[in-house]
């Protein structure tokens, strides 16, 4: 019982002249060793060196939860990275359809200026001009 009062009051202060009955016998909680706690509400590494614990031997402990942790982190990243690669796949589909339309108005632009050039060749009255258009279009007409 004691134990227990000293573990849930660490923190509370409450007046001393406050006591505890255990088995019909009253105790002050100097008695019980709660005054000594509250005096210092963080305990010094030189009051309990035990509890001074480092990181590797914190991990070494509760290893199943940092080995849950970092596999949450590396699941989050992969989200991440996923979803960056979403929006960029997305960005490309959208350039990749403006590069097929811009396709296609070059090479209507293209076919029109050739029609053009073979129409004013056409109106040469040796055909020496029209004939050399069509060698270089690749034209058999």
């Amino acid at each position: 019982m004691l134990g227990t009062v000293n573990h849930y009051l660490t923190g509370f202060r409450l007046p001393s002249s406050y006591n505890a009955t255990q088995n019909g016998v009253s105790h002050s909680w100097e008695e019980i060793g709660v005054g000594a706690r509250m005096a210092s509400s963080a305990p010094t590494a030189s009051q309990n060196p035990k509890k001074t614990v480092g990181f590797i031997a914190n991990a070494i402990k509760h290893k199943h939860s940092f080995i849950q942790f970092f596999a949450m982190t590396g699941i989050l990243l992969l989200s991440v990275r996923s979803l960056g690669q979403k929006y960029r796949l997305h960005d490309l589909e959208e350039d990749t359809s403006a590069l097929k339309e811009e396709q296609k108005t070059l090479t209507t632009r293209l076919n029109n200026i050739r029609q053009g050039l073979l129409n004013e060749a056409s109106l040469d009255s040796t055909g020496r001009f029209a004939s050399r258009l069509r060698l270089l279009f690749g034209d058999e007409n």
